[in-house]
């Protein structure tokens, strides 16, 4: 039995591989660029089938350029399960782009979980370029309310289901899943600068200023986050119970994460 881990060199993705090797499993671990991961293969989304010869169960990052050719790949390859890294948004309609990939996916004779996080933790990782060039984090609506959860709570989440394997009460579920409370993108800066020592200056950027500074090929992508950002200004966000349910353990704080990645902002 062998599990394929798409998007190779992301943050879950390695914590998933890591998981699993520890839990004594075969991994596949795949990439569009895997001329430096060690181990690695080719995955190309348009033909994945060379990456799912021989593969049982897959964790898939949610790709929506192709999913036919997942499909048809993974039922010739005979895939028992796939695990769907989605997201929340999942959950506004069918016509969310995120709710389409799922509505692609799901379609094969595999079980088939999607794991449906909101915002990560680790964008901040964004805002620490402009700390370190700037001292600033500059954001729009920095008074929405995001419940950003730990990459490893996610990786956590999707461990479980695979080692479970099919057949046992994932099969079709969707789980929603943030991190443990409710702040403003304020608030999390300003907890930067008391775990770290770092001075920031939030700037509060219109949303004209925030089209000019952020450089996305997706305009309508962009129009979608600013549209929900502002829609999150005074209104908490509500905090799904996935990660307990999965892992037994509470879900990671927003400190636990400047703990884990120290030096980030200096």
């Amino acid at each position: 039995m062998t599990i394929l881990v798409t998007g190779g060199r992301g943050a879950i993705a390695r914590a998933i591989t890591t998981g699993l090797i520890a839990a004594g499993q075969d991994v596949r671990v795949g990439s569009k660029d895997p001329s430096d991961l060690p181990g690695a293969v080719a995955y190309d989304a348009t033909n994945p089938a060379p990456a799912l010869e021989g593969v049982t169960q897959v964790f898939l990052y949610s790709d929506r350029s192709a999913p036919g050719a997942f499909v048809a790949a993974a039922e010739a390859a005979g895939v028992k399960q796939v695990v769907l890294l989605s997201s929340l948004s999942a959950l506004d309609g069918p016509q969310d782009p995120h709710a389409k990939a799922e509505q692609a996916v799901t379609v094969g004779s595999y079980a088939t979980t999607r794991l449906q996080p909101g915002a990560f933790m680790s964008n901040a990782k964004f805002w620490s370029y402009q700390v370190r060039a700037t001292g600033q984090i500059r954001l729009p609506y920095l008074d929405a309310e995001e419940a950003p959860i730990h990459e490893q709570d996610i990786a956590d989440a999707a461990l479980r289901i695979l080692l479970d394997g099919p057949g046992n009460g994932h099969d079709g579920r969707g789980y929603p899943l943030t991190g443990p409370e409710s702040m403003t993108r304020r608030d999390q800066i300003a907890r930067i600068t008391e775990s770290t020592g770092v001075p920031i200056e939030a700037v509060d950027l219109t949303p004209d200023e925030a089209r000019a500074e952020m450089r996305m090929p997706d305009e309508g992508q962009r129009e979608t986050l600013l549209a929900y950002w502002a829609s999150r200004v005074g209104s908490p966000h509500p905090i799904e119970p996935g990660v307990e349910l999965l892992t037994n353990h509470t879900a990671r704080t927003w400190q636990t994460w400047l703990t884990d990645h120290p030096g980030l902002f200096s």
